[in-house]
């Protein structure tokens, strides 16, 4: 049993880190999700059956909910950077992805629980739905409602724009 946990810890930690990173949108939050949530795993280790992944991801998902729900909010993003020695422009790509990490950031926890598994884990509707404890509609009806949002965010809309020409 330790060895079946070590070999799973040593196979995934990075991608349940990356995966809790789009979660958190932190580095080091999403190190301190992975852990809690591997310590969690640990307990019941013998009772998870054939694959982990599903039910890893599912305390990952509840964990950073339960953190996001009593976060303190008292300091407030800003959003320009302070001028530091060296201020190039960034352009293209790095553009981009800013544009599109503030608009998934702007999905509601759950949609953008849905978004992530979906589209960066690469889990199927099924999988997703048992993570997160929900119905194959339901995570049907979040990634819906995700995209749309996605689609008509006036940042990402410029970006279409701009990729037709």
């Amino acid at each position: 049993m330790v060895d079946e946990f070590a070999w799973y810890v040593e196979q995934r930690h990075e991608r349940l880190c990356r995966t809790a990173f789009l979660l958190t949108r932190d580095w080091a939050a999403a190190e301190d999700v992975v852990q809690t949530s591997l310590i969690k795993a640990w307990r019941v280790w013998h009772k998870i059956e054939s694959n982990p992944d599903p039910y890893v991801y599912r305390i990952i998902v509840n964990t950073h909910a339960s953190w996001w729900r009593r976060r303190w909010r008292g300091e407030v993003p800003t959003e320009a950077m302070p001028e530091g020695p060296e201020q190039r422009d960034i352009a293209g790509a790095v553009a981009d992805r800013a544009a599109l990490w503030a608009a998934t950031g702007a999905l509601p926890a759950r949609q953008r629980a849905v978004v992530v598994l979906h589209y960066f884990a690469d889990l199927p509707h099924e999988q997703i739905g048992d993570v997160l404890g929900c119905s194959l509609g339901t995570v049907k009806k979040q990634l819906s409602r995700a995209l749309a949002r996605l689609r008509v965010d006036p940042a990402l809309r410029e970006l279409n724009v701009e990729a037709k020409r």
